[in-house]
């Protein structure tokens, strides 16, 4: 009870202005007002080779209109100036620097550490133990990054007393959409994550140019996306391997998890210079994946030249022994029987800046180029 006091005293005082709370208008910026919207012009487009999931333009005056389908649309606005008066009731402002952010969307935190700006992520949606990023774990443990409970169940106390200046939520957020609505109450915007919605892997990668545009590092953001896209673009024009391969995980019903054939992974395998052995399945559901009984996915790639292991939602395995634990038939496998099987890494969810590499690591795998140590970055092979 005296929680739930306190934190209706500071909702009160907030809207009082005797506290200073999420968001920041006008009064903190140095000008008494902004230009009006309709007399601000645009100036340019942020290119894009990939992404179909955001845009971002560019207006006079350094503000930046961020707009993302099926989410939101936001403002930045320069540091020391204040959003434009007139604005439309679904823009959002949000006021740079932004530095006291909530991240909830587990995976964008790798665009935070590649732009070298974990720093600007003050309370998180996950604890400690549950990232794989090291530079994420070691902040929680500095104390400079607090855990601000899951998506579903946010501490709004603590984000409210660290003065938060945005919420980065993933579309798991709208199960919940009173949780969403709290949060903008209070001041705090809400940017739904939709970079999994893109369906070319380097039009998720490309995602950090909107983290780009929101922390004041454009540049820095299209340098690193030109540097990996390099890689997988270094193996466009080479001619197919010719080898299939499967991607799954088999779930604690005894039924295979797989990837509808227009998803990112399919997409990646092919651009690695392999075919992916489901050529047109599709559940008609939105979900990026289809369940199939062992018996199905036995008549479509038993015969597949290699086979992948997802361990993001099952964990990893190292053994050729653990993966026939989960299923005997898997021994008639011709892969299993040549023992071309591997495994994803368990950080590979939480890595998007990763994927010109693990595209990388499936064409090591299906032309046989191999280091001599037999390590890959994102795959390893199941040991007899």
């Amino acid at each position: 009870m005296r929680r739930a006091a306190a934190f209706v005293l500071m909702v009160l005082l907030f809207m009082c202005g005797l506290f200073t709370g999420c968001s920041r208008g006008s009064e903190d910026t140095g000008e008494a007002e902004g230009p009006a919207w309709d007399t601000l012009t645009e100036e340019s487009v942020l290119p894009l080779s990939y992404a179909k999931e955001f845009s971002v333009t560019v207006y006079s005056g350094g503000y930046q209109l961020i707009e993302i389908a099926s989410s939101g649309r936001f403002l930045t606005v320069p540091e020391g100036k204040a959003a434009p008066s007139g604005l439309p009731e679904d823009l959002v402002p949000l006021y740079l620097p932004l530095d006291r952010m909530y991240l909830a969307a587990t995976s964008a935190m790798d665009f935070f550490r590649a732009l070298e700006c974990i720093g600007s992520i003050r309370l998180s949606g996950t604890n400690t133990e549950g990232w794989a990023i090291p530079e994420a774990r070691e902040a929680m443990k500095a104390g400079n990054m607090l855990f601000a409970g899951k998506y579903s169940a946010p501490d709004y106390e603590l984000i409210f007393a660290e003065k938060c200046d945005l919420a980065i939520e993933s579309t798991m957020i709208y199960h919940t959409p009173e949780i969403k609505e709290q949060l903008e109450k209070l001041g705090v915007p809400v940017l739904v994550e939709r970079s999994s919605y893109e369906e070319h892997p380097l039009g998720r990668m490309e995602w950090i140019k909107l983290y780009g545009a929101l922390l004041g590092k454009e540049t820095e953001a299209e340098r690193l996306f030109k540097e990996e896209t390099e890689r997988v673009e270094a193996l466009d024009g080479l001619s197919g391997t010719g080898k299939t391969a499967a991607f799954f995980y088999i779930n604690a019903a005894g039924t295979v998890n797989v990837r509808k054939s227009t998803d990112y992974v399919p997409e990646m395998i092919r651009l690695a210079g392999g075919s992916y052995v489901f050529s047109d399945l599709d559940s008609g559901s939105a979900l990026s994946t289809v369940n199939l009984t062992m018996e199905a996915f036995y008549d479509s790639a038993k015969d597949a030249d290699v086979l992948i292991y997802n361990s993001t939602i099952d964990g990893e395995i190292r053994t050729i022994d653990e993966l026939l634990k989960k299923s005997p038939l898997l021994s008639d496998f011709k892969a299993v029987r040549s023992g071309d099987v591997w495994c994803t890494e368990k950080n590979l969810f939480q890595e998007p800046m990763g994927l010109g590499r693990l595209i990388e690591d499936f064409h090591r795998v299906f032309s046989g180029d191999i280091p001599e140590d037999g390590q890959l970055m994102y795959l390893h092979r199941l040991s007899e």
